[in-house]
């Protein structure tokens, strides 16, 4: 309770920063908060949003999965297995800093304007994030864990299974936290491009009609998507990594 409330608190103070600073710039770039809190519950209630909101939140989501289920078995293994990372290091260090956005041309190109190409975007810089973190995760767990397991008469996988994975799982999910932030910004360009659907689009599109209710509409609405992602996850990590909780 006390989180949710520090929370609320903090919404509420950023809500009235806001106000103060509509009032004193009195410009229509910058509207009331009551007026485009008042904008998006209306749009929600009668469904003129709901398409783009479940579209948008489908892409984003989606582009994570995708990244997180190939990321996530790549990088243990180039962490756990040394031969395995000798050889695929290098590509990720030339790979990595590469600013992946600029292959949306090229992947629109190769996948179309539809979907796909947009979730692809979106999980090629994602994977990369996920990757790098899960792989030095596993390379960090202490050799003797691994001994101690063959001592036992444990197989790869269950090193894997009972040693790498659960060891690895707070960075990952620490990367996840960080990829959720990438994520939605990706989003964002994705959908400012060659596309009439989702929360990016109807940005864009009320930012050039000078419709600045909609455009904080828009905005607030992808805000939100990405606190929900942030939210579900923090449950996820409180549910299977209890023991990193300190209160």
């Amino acid at each position: 309770m006390g989180r949710k409330r520090d929370i609320l608190f903090a919404a509420l103070i950023l809500l009235v920063l806001w106000e103060i600073s509509a009032l004193l710039l009195k410009s229509m770039a910058l509207p009331e908060p009551w007026v485009v809190l008042l904008d998006t519950f209306g749009k929600l209630a009668d469904g003129s949003l709901l398409d783009d909101l479940a579209i948008s939140s489908s892409r984003a989501l989606l582009g994570i999965l995708l990244a997180l289920f190939t990321a996530v078995p790549l990088g243990l293994a180039i962490g756990a297995e040394k031969s395995l990372g000798k050889r695929l290091s290098p590509f990720i260090y030339l790979l990595y800093p590469v600013p992946h956005v600029v292959l949306l041309p090229l992947i629109i190109i190769c996948f179309g304007i539809g979907n796909f190409s947009k979730i692809f975007l979106i999980a090629l810089i994602v994977f990369f994030q996920i990757l790098v973190t899960t792989r030095d995760a596993a390379k960090n767990i202490h050799r003797n864990y691994f001994s101690a397991m063959q001592t036992l008469g444990a197989s790869k996988w269950q090193i894997y299974r009972h040693v790498i994975l659960p060891a690895s799982v707070p960075k990952i999910l620490t990367a996840m936290r960080i990829s959720i932030g990438t994520a939605v910004a990706i989003l964002f360009f994705v959908e400012s491009f060659a596309t009439t659907t989702g929360l990016g689009y109807i940005i864009m599109d009320s930012w050039g009609r000078a419709d600045y209710v909609g455009l904080y509409t828009g905005i607030i609405c992808m805000a939100a998507l990405g606190f929900s992602l942030y939210l579900l996850l923090d449950r996820i990590e409180r549910r299977i990594c209890a023991w990193t909780q300190t209160g």
